[in-house]
């Protein structure tokens, strides 16, 4: 029998261990990946402490996935897919294709997503088992341990730049310099935006700067941060990439008329913005979800192309528990990553 290690977590919020399992066999229009890398991601969090409804221990976490195809289930050649193939698997782990959403070609928000590490084992492995739609290919360019992360991270802010209203030119504020925002002020400054950093702490400012921001705004300094804005003229958009609804909120008459807060960082607490704030200059908040395999590919390829790459600390799959722990303390710069190699 042919064996295959993986890290999971057996009970709700419990530690993860290693767990050897037989290699299975993909099914009809999936393929058995030979993980290469995974990312680290806070929404693991969900899965690990049973945050969601359907979670069913064991848990194997991992949904930021980056390795080659090792076999291919009936109809995955047919797709275009071959053995060797370099993909990764992300947030999107695939759709239903059945659901209004999914009609409506919007799969992202399909009724019945499937996520890895929650609709089934996850990239915290050697080795997982996914759908073709959830494939995106790797460029030759970009190591596993780099496209991992996109494939949730990179994508999330990308996809949230690219559909939000601004246009090359216009100012874009980048909140938070962490996981998704240090991608975030990278991408906004390649899609040619006048980008400013926003973060705490004024040792952050060269950080930024390394990342191709125009401005930083420290939110300790004393200055609210909507009057930073507003001195800058405004900004036409704000990708708020930190889980921290006050902090989100206090960007809001930071924005321009007809101006755009872009919402992906996650918290459960609400926001305080009342609708005086929004109606009187047209202003508009919407929740972005991650992106689908198309747009993961995208997100790549837009990467390889400028030099955009995650900052990312690897460490061997044994070590799952340590990696993901960091991950939740914030001690991390910026995203884990899990290695097989």
């Amino acid at each position: 029998m042919t064996t295959y290690k993986v890290a999971q977590v057996t009970t709700s919020g419990g530690p993860f261990e290693l767990s050897e399992r037989e290699v299975p066999e993909p099914g009809p229009r999936h393929v058995r990946i030979a993980v290469e890398a995974c990312g680290v991601c806070r929404s693991d969090s969900f899965f690990v402490n049973a945050a969601l409804p359907g979670v069913d221990f064991p848990v194997v976490p991992g949904h930021e996935i980056a390795g080659r195809i090792e076999q291919l289930g009936e109809g995955a050649r047919e797709q275009g897919w071959q053995v060797g193939d370099r993909v990764t698997v992300g947030w999107f782990g695939g759709s239903c294709g059945h659901c209004t959403p999914c009609r409506q070609g919007d799969f992202i928000v399909c009724v019945n997503l499937k996520v890895p590490g929650w609709s089934y084992d996850g990239g915290f492995a050697e080795r997982v088992i996914a759908p073709v739609d959830a494939l995106a290919r790797i460029p030759d360019s970009l190591a596993a341990n780099d496209a991992g992360p996109m494939a949730c991270a990179g994508v999330t802010v990308f996809n949230g730049l690219r559909r939000s209203s601004a246009r090359p030119g216009d100012l874009v504020a980048v909140l938070g310099i962490g996981g998704l925002g240090h991608l975030g002020v990278q991408y906004a400054a390649a899609m040619g935006f006048e980008t400013v950093a926003i973060a705490r702490g004024a040792a952050k400012a060269d950080l930024a700067k390394r990342l191709g921001a125009h401005h930083y705004v420290d939110s300790t300094a004393g200055t609210p941060v909507a009057d930073a804005l507003t001195a800058l003229g405004g900004a036409k958009v704000v990708l708020a990439t930190a889980g921290d609804s006050e902090a989100v909120a206090a960007t809001v008459d930071g924005l321009t008329h007809r101006g755009e807060l872009v919402v992906i960082g996650a918290s459960p607490e609400p926001l305080g913005i009342s609708p005086f704030q929004l109606i009187t200059s047209g202003r508009v908040v919407r929740g972005h979800p991650s992106g689908t395999s198309r747009d993961v590919q995208d997100t790549m390829e837009f990467s390889a192309l400028h030099g955009i790459r995650p900052v990312t600390e690897a460490v061997p799959l044994d070590q799952a528990g340590e990696a993901y722990q960091k991950m939740l303390s914030g001690a991390a710069r910026f995203r884990m990553v899990l290695t097989t190699g």
